[in-house]
């Protein structure tokens, strides 16, 4: 691939939009049908990551069809009008033995298709995904054939005490609010969808202005630009508005319980609080208080519970999403230890805090510790490619490079304040795992 001219001094392909460039990453708009570019150049390696993030989630669900994005991921990789199974082996399969890394995900706000390649493989994988955005082959015997896999990740997450408690605070917690239901929905959706409503999902979502294809390598700007164009270009815009999600949680007017009685080991308990959207100004401050109370053992609840014998591990659970969501403290109990007990020992460390503050040496650790996992979460082709998804999935690709910044300005009256204001028990959603 011939790399001698100036990305700098050439003009990009026509029919492209230029909308700017944040910290090496350079964002084109497809004027023809509104699909969005991301482009960071890296010649450190012969490698290019390529990633599709559709905006579309569990939060776009609803009664009926709960984990229909999470099931039509799986539909996706049946194949498309001109990358068909062969032989029984799909084109992703074939295109993985030649070096490719390969996979899916879907969450919350967002389903993602990526691939990490050699760089002579970039049109392959450019050609592969344009022609699954709106090609996709959808049957009733590719869902019946994915059902038992899909049905093994639900018994998963039925069978690990975390993710089971985890589901049913989410549930607990949020009542009007799609994030009530878990991404792999509930099991009875999932095994009566039909495919007829799969269909409609694919039709109503996957489409370029609803999309952002994310370019980071050793590729250069105008040759993947063109590729972007003679592939992706083919396609139309939405013939329709995107569904917007407008439903808007109600104010939480007290403490909310759930149990789950399960089987296992141990009793775990979680004590979650709602918390502002990503792009809010109070998420640095928040992402430093829930490592503050449980992120790593000098932290308030590891030395209250852990390191007073009542627990045998605590951590905090805090993802800040789109919409407002939750941040979730939780403890493992030390055998004979019970939740009551443990809950009460929870709230007055959180009150503690709330009266008196936190101290400058535990601020200090904890912001150079965030600062130091955002530096290593974006080390590589894959690692880049999934903190912009996640920022493109929040509401703003570049926030991701905002946000250490505005961590290293957080205060200790930042840290106080954000939790007097949001640690409050009229919001609190407590569950108890009770392992039987």
């Amino acid at each position: 691939m011939p790399r001698t001219q100036s990305r700098s001094r050439t003009r990009v392909p026509a029919g492209y939009r230029r909308l700017g460039s944040y910290h090496g990453v350079e964002e084109y708009e497809l004027t023809k049908n509104g699909l969005k570019v991301l482009y960071k150049h890296d010649p450190t390696s012969p490698v290019v990551g390529l990633m599709v993030t559709y905006l579309v989630g569990s939060r776009n669900e609803a009664v009926g069809h709960t984990g229909a994005t999470h099931l039509l991921e799986h539909l996706m990789f049946k194949g498309s009008k001109n990358f068909k199974i062969r032989d029984g082996v799909g084109p992703l399969d074939r295109f993985a033995v030649k070096g490719a890394q390969i996979n899916a995900t879907t969450w919350l706000d967002r389903t993602n298709y990526y691939e990490v390649m050699p760089e002579e493989h970039i049109a392959y994988a450019v050609e592969l995904e344009a022609d699954r955005m709106r090609n996709a082959i959808i049957t009733e015997k590719d869902r019946a054939e994915e059902m038992p896999a899909v049905r093994s990740e639900y018994a998963m997450g039925e069978n690990d005490p975390l993710e089971a408690l985890d589901k049913h605070i989410w549930a607990t917690a949020y009542q009007a609010h799609p994030y009530h239901h878990s991404t792999i929905g509930w099991l009875p959706d999932i095994e009566n969808v039909s495919i007829e409503r799969l269909r409609r999902f694919y039709d109503t979502f996957y489409w370029p202005n609803n999309a952002v294809v994310t370019v980071v390598g050793n590729v250069e700007r105008n040759e993947v630009l063109s590729l972007i164009k003679k592939h992706f270009g083919v396609h139309p815009r939405a013939p329709h508005d995107i569904p917007p999600v407008y439903t808007v949680e109600p104010p939480q007017t007290g403490r909310r319980y759930v149990e789950v009685q399960r089987a296992g080991t141990k009793n775990i308990l979680g004590v979650s609080y709602k918390v502002p959207e990503a792009l809010h100004i109070d998420t640095p401050a928040l992402l430093a208080l829930a490592s503050i109370l449980a992120d790593g053992v000098t932290s308030r609840l590891h030395k209250a519970l852990v390191d007073t014998k009542q627990a045998v591990s605590v951590k905090s659970d805090y993802i800040p999403f789109h919409d407002p969501s939750l941040m979730i403290l939780y403890a493992t109990l030390a055998d004979g230890v019970t939740h009551v007990n443990s809950e009460a020992a929870v709230h007055d460390v959180i009150e503690t805090l709330k009266e008196e503050g936190v101290t400058r040496a535990e601020l200090a650790r904890v912001l150079a510790q965030l600062q130091t996992q955002m530096v290593f979460a974006r080390d590589g082709h894959y690692a880049m490619l999934s903190v912009l998804n996640e920022s493109i999935a929040s509401g703003n690709w570049k926030y991701y490079f905002d946000l250490p910044a505005l961590v290293s300005k957080v205060t200790a009256g930042d840290v106080r304040r954000v939790a007097r204001t949001y640690l409050a028990d009229t919001s609190m959603t407590v569950g108890h795992y009770i392992a039987t």
